[in-house]
């Protein structure tokens, strides 16, 4: 239901805001960027990335090639 998707980020936006450490599996990147600390990027099972979300949203040209090709999409729109 996409109306409780967005209630639940909106939750989880204020949990994280007051200090609760979350571990969370998303394909929300907005999401993922405005809350997360730590990325881990998993490409068929396999960790491929493990690093800051600072750095791993903000430079996506030192990330893996599965991670630049992901990014490359979704920091299209």
């Amino acid at each position: 239901d996409p109306e409780m998707v967005g209630e639940v980020l909106d939750v989880m936006v204020q949990l994280a805001k007051e200090g609760m450490t979350m571990m969370c599996v998303t394909h929300e990147m907005g999401f993922a960027r405005k809350v997360s600390h730590r990325v881990i990027f998993m490409d068929q099972g396999r960790i491929v990335e493990d690093c800051p979300s600072a750095d791993f949203f903000g430079k996506p040209e030192e990330r893996s090639e599965r991670a630049k090709y992901f990014l490359g999409k979704i920091l299209q729109h």
